[in-house]
């Protein structure tokens, strides 16, 4: 979306007249918070779609003891987008979630307690389980996605469902006397008030992404009589194996890299946003 930010108007003279011009700037940036939403899950959602195609023509994982500089960034690339396709989702399905937890009193007591609880199950208890199921159905990727998927979920949908509980009534009463329900109402006062907790859940998803990629993509170990052939090509294997079969410039490299992508990740999206999101806090 392109918008015109005009500067104040000045003044030149010409042949003896004074004349009034006023300058323009163009600014190409999403000018609401929902425009900025939008742009947030539409930009990730384009990066699936090539990350996905990619996926077809992976490697195998054992073909990591001859990984090159190159390959070590096409497997942070592979690990990346399995760690993007579950913030998605999880993204996708937090704002639901933390909307059925405030909907009422009923639901509070019933669904927090019942969140807390799922929450509080260690992860890695279900994913023997998960990689038998996604192996059978040949979907070895869909397994990773998924355990990373459940680890980051409840990292949003708690903040999310805090933040709903400390809007202003005054400024909920606003939106009724104003009729402003539904979509919109989502839209203009939900989204905008939960923003520094959508962001904050998000930092610590990331950061349980993060810490879970490798055992998602080393799945011979969970399964029976499994071999280093079935692990997923990524950052998270490369790691895995470098340390097993004793190559520490390859495991130095990887962990290089993967330092790189979380320090610039923290530095140019993640410091953004909290500054930002600082606007749409309630004093």
């Amino acid at each position: 979306m392109q918008l015109h930010t005009p500067y104040k108007p000045y003044q030149y003279k010409s042949h003896g007249h004074t004349k009034h011009v006023r300058k323009y700037r163009s600014i190409i940036y999403p000018a609401s918070i929902s425009q900025r939403i939008y742009s947030a899950l539409i930009t990730p959602v384009v990066l699936l779609v090539i990350i996905g195609a990619l996926y077809v023509v992976a490697p195998s994982a054992h073909e990591v003891s001859r990984v090159s500089w190159q390959g070590l960034g096409l497997a942070m690339l592979y690990s990346f987008g399995r760690l993007a396709i579950a913030y998605v989702i999880s993204l996708v399905l937090a704002i639901p979630l933390a909307l059925l937890a405030n909907s009422g009193p009923l639901a509070e007591r019933i669904f927090l307690p019942l969140f807390d609880i799922m929450e509080s199950v260690p992860v890695l208890v279900f994913f023997p389980a998960i990689i038998v199921i996604f192996v059978g159905l040949g979907m070895t990727n869909g397994a990773a996605i998924f355990i990373i998927f459940v680890s980051m979920l409840w990292n949003i949908v708690f903040p999310v469902a805090g933040g709903l509980r400390i809007i202003p009534g005054d400024i909920k009463a606003a939106a009724h006397v104003f009729n402003i329900r539904g979509f919109t109402y989502l839209r203009k006062v939900l989204l905008p008030a939960t923003f520094p907790y959508l962001v904050t859940g998000s930092l610590l998803a990331w950061a349980q992404g993060w810490n879970i990629i490798i055992v998602a993509e080393v799945l011979h170990t969970y399964i029976p009589n499994g071999t280093e052939n079935q692990d997923l090509y990524g950052i998270g294997s490369v790691l895995v194996h470098a340390a097993t079969h004793a190559d520490p410039s390859v495991f130095a490299a990887s962990l290089i890299i993967v330092v790189s992508v979380i320090a610039a990740m923290n530095l140019f999206i993640w410091q953004t946003l909290l500054k930002e999101s600082e606007k749409y806090r309630f004093e």
